[in-house]
C-alpha cells in the first residue's frame, strides 16, 4: 500500500464461538493480576510503584528468551548478507513497535529500504487503529504480496497473543516462499511461534491492566525488535565497536556527533577531522579510512562497497 491510498476494508468480526473465547481466556495475556481489585482507588503514588514493578519484570523474561534471541539475529544477518531484507509484520501495538523499528534503522545505521515494517491496514494504523484488520491473514499475504517479499528476506512477526491472525498468516505465507520467519509473542505454545522456524515466547505474566497489551507485552516486543535490529547490525559491522559509525549526518546535531566519531576512532584533532568529513560527504567510516590510511575519497568509499561498509575489513583491505 502507498501513502494516501485506502486500506483493504476487514471484514465485520462475527460473535465469537465458546470455543475462541475459552482459547483467549486461557492466554497468560489475558489472564487478571491478582492483588489490584482495588485499582482505582488507590493512591497515585503506589500505583506508580505497582506498576513499575510490573515493568521490572519484563528484562528478565527477555533475558529467558537470550538463546532464540540470538538465533534470530545471525539468521537475519545472514539473510541480509545475501541481499536480503528483514521486514517486521504485526498488527495494533505491535505492528507499530515493527514500523518504529524499522523507521529508526536509516538514521542510526544507514540502512536504505533494507529494513521496513508492516501494520494491518496500512500506514495509517501507525495512528489511527483499525482494529478489524488484524483478522485478516490475505490481508498480510497482499502486504508481503505488494513489497516483493523474497526467499532471500527475512520476516518477523510480532503478535503479543501469539495468535492475530494477521501476523500468523503472514509468517505462513512467507515460510512457504522460503523466507526466514520469526515469530515474537507473549505467550507459551502459540500459533505464531509454531508458524514460524524460529519462535520467541516471551511470557511477562498478566497484564497492570488486564488484557492491554500494550503495556509489559508491548514493552517486552520493543525490546527484543531492539536486539533483533542493533545486534543484527553489529554482525553486519555497521558499527565500530559499540559506535554507531554509519549513521545519516542529516542535520547539525548528527554532523557534530559524526564528527566526534571520526575524532574518537582516529585519535585526530578537529582540524584534521573536520576536513575528512566533508570531503567523506558526511560519512564517518570513510573518513576514518582518509584519515587513517591517507586513501582518498573514492578510494575509501569503494573499499566500504567492496566490504559491504565493515569498517574494520575495509580498513584492512586499503592497509
Amino acid at each position: 500500500m502507498t501513502p494516501g491510498t485506502a486500506p483493504a476494508t476487514p471484514a465485520v468480526p462475527t460473535d465469537p464461538t465458546d470455543t475462541d473465547v475459552a482459547n483467549l481466556a486461557r492466554l497468560v495475556t489475558e489472564q487478571r493480576l491478582p492483588g489490584l481489585d482495588d485499582l482505582d482507588e488507590l493512591p497515585t503514588l503506589d500505583l506508580v510503584r505497582r506498576m513499575n514493578e510490573q515493568d521490572a519484570l519484563v528484562a528478565g523474561a527477555v533475558m529467558a528468551q537470550a538463546v532464540p534471541i540470538a538465533a534470530a539475529v545471525d539468521a537475519i544477518a545472514a539473510r541480509m548478507r545475501g541481499g536480503g531484507r528483514l521486514i517486521y509484520l504485526g498488527a495494533g501495538t505491535a505492528g507499530r513497535i515493527g514500523l518504529l523499528d524499522a523507521s529508526e534503522c536509516g538514521p542510526t545505521f544507514g540502512t536504505t529500504g533494507e529494513v521496513l515494517g508492516l501494520i494491518a491496514g496500512g500506514p495509517q494504523a501507525f495512528a489511527v487503529a483499525v482494529e478489524g484488520a488484524e483478522d485478516s491473514p490475505s490481508l498480510a499475504v497482499d502486504d508481503l504480496t505488494r513489497i516483493g517479499l523474497t526467499p532471500a528476506d527475512a520476516v518477523v512477526g510480532l503478535s503479543a497473543s501469539g495468535r492475530t491472525p494477521f501476523a500468523v498468516g503472514g509468517i505462513r505465507h512467507a515460510r512457504s516462499l522460503g523466507a526466514l520467519t520469526v515469530g515474537v509473542a507473549c505467550n507459551r505454545s502459540s500459533a505464531l511461534g509454531a508458524a514460524a522456524e524460529i519462535a520467541i515466547e516471551v511470557v511477562v505474566g498478566p497484564e497492570f491492566l488486564t488484557g492491554s497489551t500494550r503495556l509489559k507485552a508491548g514493552t517486552a516486543q520493543k525490546l527484543v525488535c531492539n536486539m533483533i535490529s542493533t545486534l543484527t547490525m553489529v554482525r553486519l559491522g555497521r558499527t565500530h565497536g559499540n559506535l554507531m559509525t554509519h549513521l545519516v549526518a542529516s542535520n547539525e546535531k548528527l554532523w557534530a556527533r559524526a564528527h566526534d566519531l571520526v575524532a574518537s576512532i582516529t585519535g585526530l584533532a578537529d582540524e584534521e577531522v573536520g576536513p575528512a568529513l566533508r570531503a567523506a560527504e558526511g560519512s564517518v567510516p570513510a573518513a576514518v579510512i582518509m584519515l587513517l590510511t591517507g586513501a582518498d575519497p573514492a578510494q575509501a568509499h569503494a573499499a566500504l562497497n567492496a566490504t559491504s561498509g565493515n569498517l574494520r575489513e575495509a580498513l584492512s583491505a586499503v592497509r
